[in-house]
């Protein structure tokens, strides 16, 4: 999204400022229980996440999965999430919808949720009910899971884009801020419940014998608390439709005040068309023509149009992007590989072994205590994004976002280099401050840069909305799709250092590289606004 109106790239970013949020008018202050409420959609979202960590790999085995189709499962996903989020985080900026620009999407996302963990966790209960041909089942049985596995990572990479923009829309600024500590706390409490009900032996207890089997009753708990997570979010802080907005209709107008143009003369995101309920006139005609502008703008709007307005973003956002990318990149290649890391270096089992062997029975051991370690990790993060609030005080949030790496650096080149049970376990912690760096420094920095250009618009003579205004959708699935590239670098450099190697240790050691590598990055390019 270009800087300069006049380069090619210009149009698009203009086209998005034209419709961006109605940055004029400060949202009223967001009672705390309606911020929670908001935020119980990254408890359900990461409580599923947690499921599919600790099942998937035993779906994918026990329906036969070669192993030549693994890196197609968790490749798809995040390429699909890397090319389509810019769209829909854009078309959720434009989106005319009676019930808000963002719950739509965030309720079709939550939708396909379901479906695919109703299809990787039932997909061979259903097939083997269904169908007799024992060849004929098995390829259903994989390309049913296979589905089902693609699409719920999809949808869940996906959704938190339209959250995060959600949240920018209806709140206040110091709302925004506390929103998303809300976030990061309940995300960690949803992915230490999903990881101890995964820890649970479902099969021999009354409920596992009522549905069947332990993936069955996971599914019951993760579709119930999905659901009723959701329901609560979508209906935590209503959205003003973007029609209305428009036409200049403010929230609540008293009927002394002279009724606002109805015409829709007035356009997303302007800043000076309504002052007090009265309308200028002037304003109003320019705020026409920007309208129709943005209109045909929207209409021609391809992806080819939006990847070359991601190349032309502002530097400040591309160097945020990239700190991004270099976090999650370092988080997700010590997350992959922990459980098996613990079984491999820390109990010294061996996975190849026969399943009735003890070394096989070591390393299953080492997986079950590498969960609780992920448990640690979720519980911190929680803990950590409480206290957030109160240290960004001291430390501004650079002193956050450079903490958060150097802490993860430090903890998984020590786990590394001196592996260990206990003290591995007690390092889990640290994890738990990155994931919640990750998930609160990077959107605050982007809710500080759009609202220190929605100052520098209101100082512009005659406030002008061309002047760099951007959507809020775009730039956070923009932020968020840098997690499907993480993904997408791991899937493909991890597996051949470890060929390389010969041992999981250089995953711990990658890992650590990398985020020491993202602390002087966040500290020299990140920008920071005072």
């Amino acid at each position: 999204m270009g800087g300069n109106s006049g380069q090619a790239g210009g149009h698009i970013y203009k086209s998005l400022a034209v419709d961006g949020p109605f940055d004029s008018v400060e949202p009223p202050k967001r009672p705390t229980s309606r911020l929670i409420m908001h935020s119980m959609a990254m408890f359900g979202r990461e409580f599923c996440y947690a499921v599919e960590a600790a099942y998937v790999t035993p779906v994918l085995l026990s329906v036969g999965l070669p192993n030549s189709l693994y890196s197609i499962v968790w490749f798809l996903s995040p390429i699909l999430g890397f090319l389509l989020q810019p769209v829909v985080g854009s078309a959720s900026d434009h989106c005319r919808s009676r019930w808000g620009r963002r719950r739509p999407y965030i309720l079709t996302l939550g939708v396909m949720m379901l479906v695919g963990m109703a299809l990787y966790l039932n997909g061979d209960t259903v097939v083997a009910a269904l169908i007799a041909n024992p060849r004929r089942k098995l390829v259903w049985a994989v390309s049913v899971t296979m589905i089902g596995v693609v699409l719920f990572d999809f949808a869940a990479d996906f959704i938190d884009g339209p959250i995060k923009a959600y949240l920018f829309d209806v709140c206040s600024h110091q709302d925004k801020e506390k929103g998303l500590h809300y976030h990061a706390l309940f995300t960690g409490f949803g992915g230490a419940l999903g990881y101890l009900s995964g820890a649970i032996d479902w099969a021999h207890l009354e409920l596992g014998r009522l549905l069947g089997t332990e993936f069955q009753v996971m599914f019951f708990f993760s579709a119930l608390v999905l659901t009723l997570c959701f329901i609560v979010h979508l209906c935590s802080i209503s959205e003003a439709p973007l029609t209305d907005v428009a036409k200049g209709i403010p929230p609540q107008q008293t009927p002394q005040d002279p009724p606002l143009s109805s015409d829709g003369m007035y356009e997303y995101g302007s800043i000076e068309k309504v002052k007090n309920g009265y309308v200028n006139r002037e304003l109003a005609m320019q705020g026409a023509k920007n309208k129709n502008h943005a209109e045909q703008t929207c209409r021609e709007m391809t992806l080819k149009s939006l990847l070359r307005a991601l190349v032309s973003m502002p530097s400040h956002y591309r160097y945020l992007c990239i700190s991004h990318l270099i976090g999650w990149t370092a988080f997700l290649s010590n997350m992959l590989f922990f459980t098996d890391f613990m079984g491999q270096i820390v109990y010294g089992g061996d996975p190849y072994s026969a399943h009735n062997s003890t070394e096989f029975l070591i390393y299953e051991r080492g997986v079950e205590v590498g969960c609780w370690g992920l448990c640690i990790n979720s519980v911190f993060s929680s803990l950590y994004s409480y206290f957030q609030k109160f240290l960004v005080s001291y430390i501004g949030l650079k002193g956050l976002y450079f903490t958060g790496y150097l802490l993860f650096g430090l903890g998984t080149g020590f786990i590394g280099l001196f592996p260990n049970v206990y003290s591995t376990l007690v390092l889990c912690s640290l994890f738990g401050v990155m994931s919640s760096t990750l998930y609160t420094v990077p959107f605050n920095l982007i809710t500080e840069y759009h609202r220190e250009e929605e100052k520098e618009r209101q100082q512009a003579p005659g406030g002008h909305p061309d002047n760099s205004v951007r959507g809020k959708g775009m730039d956070c699935a923009t932020l968020t799709c840098m997690v499907q590239l993480a993904q997408i670098l791991v899937g493909g450099g991890l597996g051949f250092l470890v060929n390389t190697a010969g041992s999981v240790v250089i995953v711990v050691i990658t890992a650590s590289a990398v985020a020491l590598i993202g602390c002087c990055f966040v500290a020299l390019f990140v920008r920071y606004v005072n």
